[in-house]
């Protein structure tokens, strides 16, 4: 039996022109772009077979209007169940600034090593292990309750990045692929029973 773990990020917060700035705890609504993603989102699940069976989100406006976007699209009518553990991370001290303010405050290395292998920059307040715990509780979660079923989650970049360590080798999955995803983009694991590692059919897909 499997049972499939579908992971995307929300649409686009922020409009041609607006001020890029890192958004964590902050919420923000979709903008218009970010509301198309979000039924670009729905149409690819539709196409390719992909139609969830139960739909979880986190809290934040922009998870949830990706999530009721794609039912649109879908035409699907299924309850929307909010997790706080898929809520965006808290930046720190750089929670809502520019981007180009963050960078100059951390550095580009100390970015790209969280863009590359989810090593948290000093200021922010993450703890990984309780992430990462959060993604394995669950999996199993879902493997018990939704068996041979099609689980969507949508959650922000931050921890969308920790969902690799399900496959039990998060080290070599993040040397093969680029674990920022990109806003509205899917990403696409399989379990199947009884082995408790799920595998990574797709990675940071683009809806088009």
């Amino acid at each position: 039996m499997s049972t499939r773990l579908l992971v995307a990020r929300h649409g686009n917060t922020f409009a041609p022109g607006d001020i890029i700035r890192r958004v964590g705890t902050t919420d923000l609504p979709l903008v218009d772009s970010g509301l198309n993603q979000g039924r670009m989102l729905g149409n690819y699940l539709k196409n390719n077979e992909l139609i969830p069976d139960v739909i979880f989100t986190s809290k934040l406006k922009r998870a949830i209007q990706t999530a009721e976007q794609a039912q649109s699209t879908m035409g699907t009518n299924l309850p929307i169940k909010t997790l706080a553990i898929f809520n965006e991370i808290d930046y720190g001290p750089d929670e809502n600034q520019p981007e180009e303010d963050v960078v100059a405050r951390l550095g580009k290395e100390a970015i790209n090593a969280w863009e590359t292998h989810a090593i948290v920059p000093e200021g922010w307040n993450v703890d990984p292990s309780l992430l990462i715990q959060n993604w394995m509780d669950f999996s199993t979660r879902i493997r018990k309750e939704y068996p041979g079923k099609t689980c969507l989650v949508v959650t922000s970049n931050g921890i969308a990045r920790f969902a690799p360590y399900l496959t039990g080798d998060f080290a070599t999955f993040s040397a093969q692929y680029r674990i920022k995803i990109a806003t509205g983009a899917l990403c696409v694991f399989e379990n199947k029973e009884p082995s408790e590692a799920w595998r990574c059919l797709a990675w940071n897909v683009k809806p088009m």
